[in-house]
């Protein structure tokens, strides 16, 4: 009977490694979404427009959006907040200034009891704890779709199929038809954008 080879063992090993992989990205699509109901903002220093501190019943918890990213409100991650700056059009100032209205303007649209759907899926926090991804719905409407609207937020960041069925592709091209049409009419952190930013929404 042939040995086998080491080559052989390489790629068993390579095999087994990409099973693993595709077996636990699987899993984690495959995760159930979760409805947590009459959930209430927490104010925190942290909170921005794009993430921030929920309680739902006894457990509390951070929450990052999916699907959309806003203005930061510090330079304390100066890259994040040149890339915001540059997708605008604008200043960083203007960039910080935008994130300022976006927090508040999220801290008043979940001032009453709202809905959040995660699946528990972890991302990196800011700090030791972890966030958790999440869709937020208040007043029948979607956060994320309100946010991007009104031109405080951009289309943008991890994109699952929603617990409706709906593919992520096709929300996430809503979402832009959302951000063009704030674009074009100059509102939240467009309304400083240069001229040829309000040229190329026009086409």
């Amino acid at each position: 009977m042939r040995m086998p080879t080491r080559r052989s063992w390489q790629l068993l090993i390579i095999a087994l490694f990409l099973s693993v992989v595709v077996g636990a990205s699987h899993a984690a699509e495959a995760k159930p979404w979760v409805t947590l109901t009459n959930c209430e903002y927490v104010a925190s220093k942290d909170n921005d427009g794009g993430s921030f501190r929920v309680r739902s019943g006894t457990n509390e918890f951070s929450l990052l959006l999916y699907y959309v990213d806003a203005p930061e409100t510090t330079l304390t991650y100066p890259e994040r907040v040149r890339q915001q700056s540059g997708h605008y059009g604008i200043t960083l100032d203007e960039t910080l200034k935008a994130g300022a209205k976006v927090r508040e303007r999220v801290r008043e649209l979940l001032g009453k009891p709202f809905i959040v759907r995660t699946r528990w899926a972890g991302a990196a926090g800011r700090g030791r704890e972890t966030r958790y991804y999440g869709l937020v719905e208040v007043g029948g409407r979607s956060l994320a779709e309100v946010l991007v609207s009104e031109g405080l937020a951009q289309t943008k960041g991890v994109a699952p199929n929603l617990p409706s069925g709906e593919k992520a592709s096709a929300y996430m091209q809503k979402l832009e038809g959302l951000e063009q049409a704030a674009r074009h009419r100059r509102l939240g952190a467009w309304a400083r954008a240069p001229e040829e930013k309000k040229e190329k929404a026009k086409k």
